[in-house]
C-alpha cells in the first residue's frame, strides 16, 4: 500500500516523530474505511517519494490514534496538515491531488 517513504505515525510516537522532526512533516489523518483517503493514497506515497529528505511525510490512523486526532480537532478526513518546528503551518480537508499536494509542501519550504 504504501511507499518505503511514506512513514506511520501513532499517539506513542507523535513526539518524537512529528513534533521534535528537524524536518518539515506532513500528516495524512486517515482511517481504513475511508473511501477518499484511500483514493489519496498514491499521491500521498509520490510526494513522499518526490520530497524524500527534506519533507517527512506519513499517515496517522484515527481510529487507532484517536487522542492525537483529537487534539487537533480532526473532524473530517482526510485531513492534512503540514508541521514545521513543532507546530502546524498549513492545514487542509478532503482529498488531495498530488500536484496540490506538493503546493502545499513547497510553501513552507
Amino acid at each position: 500500500m504504501a511507499s518505503e517513504h511514506t512513514l506511520t505515525f501513532t499517539d506513542g510516537g507523535w513526539e518524537t516523530d512529528v513534533l521534535s522532526s528537524e524536518q518539515p512533516v506532513l500528516v495524512d489523518f486517515w482511517a481504513e474505511w475511508c473511501g477518499p483517503c484511500r483514493m489519496m493514497s498514491p499521491a500521498l506515497d509520490a510526494v513522499a517519494s518526490d520530497y524524500a529528505g527534506r519533507v517527512r511525510v506519513g499517515k496517522l490512523n484515527v481510529d487507532d490514534n484517536g487522542s492525537t486526532a483529537m487534539k487537533y480537532g480532526i473532524r473530517g478526513i482526510p485531513a492534512l496538515l503540514l508541521f514545521k518546528g513543532g507546530r502546524v503551518v498549513d492545514q487542509r480537508v478532503g482529498a488531495l491531488g498530488k500536484a496540490d499536494l506538493a503546493k502545499m509542501i513547497d510553501a513552507h519550504l
